[in-house]
């Protein structure tokens, strides 16, 4: 297993693990949490991540199944792990419960490949876009707060192993100009000035494309460096986000995401694009 970042990943994946080695011992979810003087509903938390187990009682669980010595141990480590803080906790007051768990597993991505329709994809947004952003879209009164976490996400980008991110951006963010005309250029300057790390691809969805499958909606695919954290699909509205795990979604969502690339713009011209936007904005 490689070293995990999130405490997010650890609990999703010691989750994951302790289901998985039950129902291997060949227990139930009812003989299992009658044998650990547990009730089945809290059980059942722990494997669905609603809560997240101390380690003693980790320990307890591993022994029922049969699971000792170093490979014990590494689970112990890892549920010991699902109990640190992560950095987008200290931001409990701006980022919702669903928002929070989304970040968690972003901080552990080894890449995302992402679709914006609207707007600048929140990784590549500048301090001044952002705010207009939420001024437009909130009524919170602690937009700075927010703005900073936003910032706080972009280090992914150049972190010592960054994640490799793959962006399909419509024409549309290009040309709906968000706060003043400075501000705007300022943005897709940004956004230009993205495109030289080795990490990033960014490619313009154009109107001539016509209909296309992402139609419905702006979505996210995050792959993570270890085979055993399954990828997810991310969808965001106004109010509230969402996280896919089925192996189904995330096979859709990527082939939307691989026919939405052959339909844009390839990157070297889609930088073109972008700076033509930026040649024109007066």
């Amino acid at each position: 297993m490689t070293e995990l970042r999130s405490p997010t990943v650890k609990r999703r994946r010691i989750a994951k693990e302790l289901a998985r080695l039950r129902e291997q011992a060949g227990y139930n979810r009812s003989a299992a949490a009658k044998a650990l003087d547990m009730s089945p509903g809290n059980l059942g938390r722990i494997e669905n991540r609603e809560i997240t187990a101390r380690p003693v009682v980790v320990r307890a669980m591993l022994a029922l199944y049969g699971v000792t010595g170093e490979d014990a141990e590494v689970l112990v480590e890892l549920a010991r792990g699902a109990q640190e803080r992560g950095w987008w906790q200290n931001y409990g007051d701006v980022l919702p419960d669903w928002f929070s768990f989304y970040v968690g597993l972003e901080e552990e991505a080894a890449s995302i490949a992402t679709y914006e329709s609207e707007i600048m994809p929140g990784l590549f947004q500048t301090t001044d876009y952002a705010r207009e952003i939420f001024r437009l879209t909130t009524a919170d009164s602690d937009i700075e707060a927010k703005i900073d976490a936003r910032l706080r996400r972009q280090l992914i980008l150049t972190r010592e192993h960054p994640v490799e991110v793959a962006a399909v951006i419509n024409e549309a963010v290009l040309l709906r100009h968000v706060g003043s005309a400075a501000q705007f250029r300022a943005q897709l300057e940004h956004l230009a000035d993205l495109t030289a790390l080795p990490n990033v691809t960014v490619q313009v969805l154009p109107f001539a494309a016509g209909g296309h499958p992402a139609m419905t909606g702006p979505f996210m695919l995050i792959n993570f460096p270890d085979a055993l954290d399954a990828p997810i699909v991310y969808l965001d509205n106004f109010t509230r986000g969402q996280v896919l795990e089925e192996p189904e979604h995330f096979t859709a969502y990527q082939d939307a995401h691989a026919k939405l690339q052959k339909q844009s713009l390839t990157p070297k011209a889609s930088l073109d694009r972008i700076r033509t936007v930026i040649s024109n904005i007066s």
